[in-house]
């Protein structure tokens, strides 16, 4: 492979993705919902369409059932989860959407952890900020801290997602 790859790969890209966007809380609203709202703002100053945006309580059920749904949907080029990645017991998201996913993308849960560390040092590692596909959808799961998503975004899903999105395409 030459060592323009990832440049010849970009050839594939779409310019502007369709996303669904999920917040796992029991206690935001559409009203409150920043960190919702921030990844909706981002998306779309980028181009990208929202054809869906929702709030689920933290039930495995719930966040799954949305998750299965928007995946079967042709039209859905991404789905970004916001909330439950966390180490306190009702923070399920992991291990709900994991078992969905076809292939992991672990370098980007790595990524945010090492970017995670340059904001806020060692608390970083309690992060579980993941991210796979799901036959030709790309998935990502954040923390949910309107910064954590800032960053997520800002520095790797935004930059990289018409790639990632192009590759599944192929």
């Amino acid at each position: 492979m030459s060592s323009d790859a990832p440049t010849s790969h970009r050839a594939y890209a779409p310019e502007k993705l369709s996303c669904a966007l999920l917040t796992v809380s029991d206690s935001r609203t559409l009203d409150d919902d920043t960190s919702g709202a921030l990844m909706r703002d981002l998306l779309e100053a980028a181009g990208h369409r929202i054809v869906d945006r929702a709030i689920v309580t933290d039930e495995a059920d719930a966040i799954r059932r949305w998750v299965l749904k928007h995946i079967a949907r042709g039209e859905v080029d991404a789905i970004l989860v916001t909330g439950g990645t966390g180490i306190a017991p009702r923070d399920i998201t992991v291990e709900t959407i994991e078992p969905l996913l076809c292939k992991l993308l672990t370098g980007f849960g790595e990524l945010f952890r090492s970017l995670s560390f340059e904001q806020i040092g060692a608390a970083a590692m309690l992060s579980r900020a993941l991210a796979g596909t799901a036959n030709r959808t790309a998935v990502f799961v954040l923390p949910g801290s309107a910064k954590a998503v800032k960053l997520a975004l800002e520095r790797l899903i935004v930059p990289e997602l018409p790639h990632l999105i192009g590759q599944l395409r192929r």
